[in-house]
């Protein structure tokens, strides 16, 4: 799953319009922020294999720190934390925690099965929606627009930046997300890795044009 994850954070404003929509994108793409750099210290392993599914060429070997289930719980607690203690809103973090969670969820039904319950011997399980592009390419757009849509009918532009910034941002998702789809593959996991850690600049973004709106 790839821009499933951008549709919940944009569809957790109308939930919790307080937070930051950086905060809110942070959410379900936490286990994705985290991923990377567990990839650079060695604590994870991915292989790039062209053909692994129809979607993706990276054959995901063990990520269980970043992408096991209890430790999405745990993350999502950290998170949620942190949340409360920052706002004060039980239902914000209540937003947050779920998130977090919701990504590994949208995970299980793309990958194929390779999703741990837990770090260790755990057994992995995923639906395996990857093995079809044109499935995924349905689901995850009805999800992204279903999510753009919560976002836009709950905020308001104030400025140019509120609207250009906005949309600019809608853009640059779809075309990275069919960029992945048909581009080629990686040409490392290093570089992979390194690439993938520019996902860390999406909350930045996201937080700058959301300043920029107010509530519909």
């Amino acid at each position: 799953m790839f821009i499933g994850h951008f549709a919940v954070g944009f569809a957790s404003k109308r939930l919790a319009p307080r937070l930051p929509l950086g905060v809110l994108m942070a959410a379900p793409l936490l286990l994705d922020l985290l991923w990377p750099v567990f990839l650079l210290l060695g604590w994870e392993h991915v292989a790039i294999a062209p053909g692994d599914t129809a979607v993706t060429p990276l054959r995901f070997i063990a990520y269980p720190y970043s992408h096991s289930l209890l430790m999405s719980v745990v993350w999502a607690a950290v998170v949620a934390l942190f949340c409360w203690w920052r706002w004060r809103e039980v239902q914000a973090a209540v937003v947050i925690a779920v998130g977090v969670v919701s990504h590994w969820v949208l995970d299980f039904i793309t990958h194929r099965p390779d999703l741990p319950l837990y770090p260790g011997n755990s057994p992995v399980f995923g639906l395996g929606l990857w093995h079809s592009v044109t499935a995924t390419i349905v689901v995850e757009s009805l999800l992204f627009a279903f999510g753009v849509w919560v976002y836009h009918a709950a905020t308001r532009p104030l400025d140019r930046v509120g609207r250009i910034a906005y949309w600019t941002f809608v853009l640059f998702l779809v075309v990275a997300y069919f960029s992945n789809l048909f581009g080629p593959p990686p040409p490392s996991v290093t570089a992979l890795a390194w690439v993938a850690l520019s996902i860390w600049l999406v909350p930045f973004w996201a937080n700058w044009f959301d300043r920029h709106r107010a509530g519909a």
